[in-house]
């Protein structure tokens, strides 16, 4: 019997209790946090398994949380966000603290604007919007096809369309670019988020980048990347950093990038694992393998699509596949939306329906230039409200 508590956040001023929200300050550790808040360190620590230790050990700085305070100033419940699907729960029963990790309740909307260009594309945004987040997702979807140094000028037309999610009614995580424009020179350059989650241009061309899109030949995806996943083996929720890709056991995996391997050998639940590090930051992890192909090892230099191994289960699995992760600068991002892959050119039925997606967002675009549409402001966050408890049987 597995017990889910999904929280709903009310406005009211007809109870006493009040929450209220913090922001996770830089060098500060869940160990610190408890501490901090007169909190018992070995019922919400020590006592829990490693991978709810490993947890607490995700929070980012700058991330906002949410205290739950009784009327005599009590902490009756805590929420902790570790990414944009998962956080930790820390509430009380029966004069006792518990922990628990649980799925965020998030809506997510489409939203957009238009702007004209003041500066840099950068620059402009961030002065439109006051967004950091919005600014790097447009600059990071053009970076390789456009020169922003050289063709800007001032008072060219900039447009985008996103998504982007709210918990407890406040923009949260990193938004996801769906479609946008932006004119230099007198052209427009227009880049959509097509349906294999993967960036195209007008012409059906996708961004250019440097990883393979399958480290596995003929492999099928059987698990996504997800910042929250009940886990099979472990019955728990847990982020699932990566991607699997379901082969038969034996068949080789290659390197999706050129670069240097820094791993190969057994890691824990990896199993037999490889790392290898690229340029600009990144790190691809290749884990439950049968074996490493001869000659793999540490400071083993590699270039794309090389055999590294051999599909298997070793490790935490469950059956023969190919866990495959990228990483930049550490932090787990998900290799078919972050980064753009092996570039190629929509054809036949994919270039056909491709039309039908650009079509609907060039109207989308058009309409919001011709209506010069504003970024519109968020509230700010409601101190005084009650959080109200469902529990669900499963």
């Amino acid at each position: 019997m597995i017990r889910f508590l999904f929280l709903l956040l009310f406005t009211t001023l007809t109870f006493a209790s009040s929450v209220d929200r913090y922001r996770w300050e830089n060098g500060e550790t869940y160990l610190v946090f408890l501490e901090k808040n007169a909190l018992p360190i070995r019922p919400l620590y020590y006592n829990l398994d490693k991978d709810d230790q490993r947890l607490t050990e995700e929070m980012r700085t700058g991330v906002h949380y949410q205290i739950l305070h009784s009327s005599e100033g009590e902490i009756e419940q805590i929420l902790l966000p570790l990414n944009d699907e998962l956080q930790i729960h820390i509430y009380k029963r029966d004069n006792a603290y518990k922990f628990e990790a649980i799925p965020i309740i998030s809506t997510t909307k489409t939203e957009a604007f238009a702007t004209k260009i003041v500066s840099s594309p950068n620059y402009t945004i961030m002065k439109e919007t006051g967004s950091r987040k919005l600014a790097q997702i447009f600059t990071a979807s053009f970076r390789n096809s456009l020169n922003f140094k050289n063709d800007i000028r001032k008072g060219d037309d900039l447009v985008m369309i996103y998504e982007q999610k709210y918990r407890l009614e406040q923009p949260f995580s990193m938004p996801q670019l769906k479609a946008a424009m932006i004119e230099m020179r007198h052209k427009k350059h227009y880049i959509y988020l097509n349906d294999d989650e993967r960036y195209y241009d007008e012409k059906g061309h996708e961004v250019e980048g440097f990883l393979l899109a399958r480290p596995v030949r003929g492999a099928r995806i059987s698990s996504y990347f997800t910042k929250r996943r009940w886990h099979p083996v472990l019955h728990k929720w847990k982020a699932h950093l990566g991607i699997d890709y379901a082969a038969r056991r034996g068949t080789p995996i290659v390197a999706a990038g050129s670069g240097t391997v820094i791993w190969a050998a057994r890691m824990g639940s990896y199993g037999n694992l490889v790392k290898i590090r690229h340029s600009d930051g990144y790190e691809t992890r290749y884990a439950h393998m049968k074996s490493f192909r001869r000659g793999i090892r540490r400071g083993k230099r590699v270039k794309k699509g090389q055999t590294i191994g051999y599909v298997g289960t070793t490790g935490r699995s469950t059956g023969p596949h190919l866990h495959f992760e990228l990483r930049k600068r550490g932090r787990a991002v998900n290799p078919l939306r972050v980064v753009q892959v092996t570039t190629k050119k929509l054809k036949g039925k994919s270039y056909k329906k491709f039309l039908k997606l650009k079509k609907a967002y060039d109207k989308e675009l058009d309409f919001h230039l011709n209506s010069a549409t504003k970024f519109v402001k968020k509230p700010k966050f409601q101190e005084q409200c009650f959080i109200h408890f469902l529990s669900k049987e499963k």
